[in-house]
């Protein structure tokens, strides 16, 4: 019985507790960097996506090319691990 329930909960999770736990956790700080990098603070969430939203409407048409750019920058990489990445395993 233990070790159906252990599967059930490796299931359930995606995993062992304690690699998924190393994941989220991997995963949160990862997520808090960015969300810092673009001006949000957890202690006032909806005051700091307020302000984003503002300065993002504020800035009209050159928001648009602000996330294009931040698009070509991260397609510069993004992009070919995936082409690689796609290529090694068609060859499985």
């Amino acid at each position: 019985m233990q070790q159906r329930t252990s599967g059930n909960l490796e299931r359930f999770l995606g995993g062992s507790p304690g690699a998924v736990l190393v994941r989220l956790v991997l995963l949160s700080v990862l997520v808090g960097v960015i969300m810092s990098a673009i001006g949000l603070d957890p202690w006032n969430i909806l005051q700091s996506v307020e302000r984003l939203l503002r300065s993002i409407w504020d800035m009209g048409f050159d928001a648009v090319v602000w996330l294009w750019r931040y698009f070509l920058l991260g397609a510069v990489l993004v992009i070919p691990i995936w082409l690689v990445v796609r290529l090694a395993k068609g060859g499985r």
